[in-house]
């Protein structure tokens, strides 16, 4: 019996942390993402690296505001329950 609460205490656990397990895979994605985009489009306009910079930052502040929308968002759900 004691090895059920055990269970159920892990699963609430993970439960409670799955909707947090995705950001940071998210955020490095949307990066490196913008990176290669700003990468390419130098390469099609003979820019480089100006596009480069440019999109590498924007991916970065575009990643935290995101990331800080979603913890904020899940907080103030978690909150309620």
């Amino acid at each position: 019996m004691n090895s059920e609460k055990d269970e159920d205490e892990r699963f609430k656990g993970l439960k409670s942390a799955a909707p947090y397990m995705g950001l940071g895979v998210q955020l490095a994605a949307t990066v490196v993402l913008m990176f290669f985009l700003g990468k390419w489009l130098d390469e099609e306009f003979e820019l480089f690296p100006y596009l480069t910079i440019i999109f590498s930052i924007f991916g970065a502040f575009a990643a935290i505001y995101n990331f800080i929308k979603v913890v904020l968002e899940l907080n103030k759900k978690n909150e309620k329950n």
